[in-house]
């Protein structure tokens, strides 16, 4: 199903897409040595619960996972890169964690991640790590805008992470959204330009470059949700719900817009 949002619709899109920046901003900043993954997932529910609004992943029970997530936001360091299953693990100096974030408010649903160092140890391959998904997903939404096509995208995103030196894995990427977290088109981390859907205003994409340091293979956790590099290197994933405008592509999850 794609969806395509009338203008009360889009508005709505803006506050939750709001909201998720917002969480994840003040997740990142409460993130030090010592914060435990469960703590992380209790905040985030807390936050959900004032906003009125909905977890997108406590029912999600797709065919890869194992029964429902039942949990309030993905958690994933070093060698987790996604559906990473919060747990009892208490964060370390230099730990690379990524916070992957779906809610739904009002019937619509944005969603976001980010990847960042925690504490003073800053190892400078994961900088480049997370800088290169960073630089990728702009190239992406650069792309995006009314004509374009779901290959434009891609093309752009898998050119600034192949030109980065990382093997790119397409089985999981980004997506459509709207009145449900995952939805048509599906957006690859790479591809052809001037292939796939056209898009079109009103349209909701979930953009979300990632990567694994020398490999593009997963593996499961025994938790049969968490999916790792199968090396163990280390990972990165950055995401952003983007509308398409008239006249370009505007970023949703924005941890400062305007309220």
């Amino acid at each position: 199903m794609i969806e395509i949002l009338n203008p009360t619709l889009l508005a709505r899109a803006r506050e939750t897409g709001a909201l998720v920046g917002r969480i994840l901003h003040t997740l990142r900043g409460r993130s030090a040595v010592g914060t435990s993954l469960l703590d992380i997932d209790r905040w985030t529910k807390s936050m959900i619960d004032e906003a009125g609004a909905q977890s997108c992943y406590v029912d999600y029970a797709p065919s890869f996972g194992r029964g429902a997530f039942g949990h309030y936001i993905c958690t994933a360091v070093n060698d987790a890169v996604l559906h990473g299953l919060p747990r009892d693990y208490t964060l370390a100096d230099g730990d690379l964690l990524t916070l992957d974030l779906a809610v739904s408010k009002d019937g619509v649903a944005a969603d976001a991640a980010i990847s960042f160092l925690v504490g003073d140890e800053k190892p400078p391959e994961s900088v480049e790590m997370i800088s290169a998904t960073e630089r990728a997903l702009a190239a992406g939404i650069a792309a995006a805008g009314p004509g374009a096509r779901i290959g434009d995208l891609s093309h752009a995103i898998g050119t600034v992470l192949s030109e980065a030196g990382y093997p790119i894995n397409t089985q999981f990427g980004g997506h459509g959204i709207g009145s449900t977290m995952h939805q048509d088109p599906h957006v690859p981390n790479t591809g052809r330009p001037g292939r796939g859907y056209k898009l079109r205003p009103g349209l909701l994409l979930a953009l979300e470059p990632w990567v694994m340091a020398d490999t593009a293979e997963l593996v499961t956790d025994a938790d049969g949700w968490t999916l790792r590099s199968a090396t163990g290197c280390r990972t990165a994933h950055t995401e952003h719900t983007i509308a398409i405008t008239d006249d370009g592509a505007e970023i949703l999850t924005l941890p400062g817009r305007a309220q």
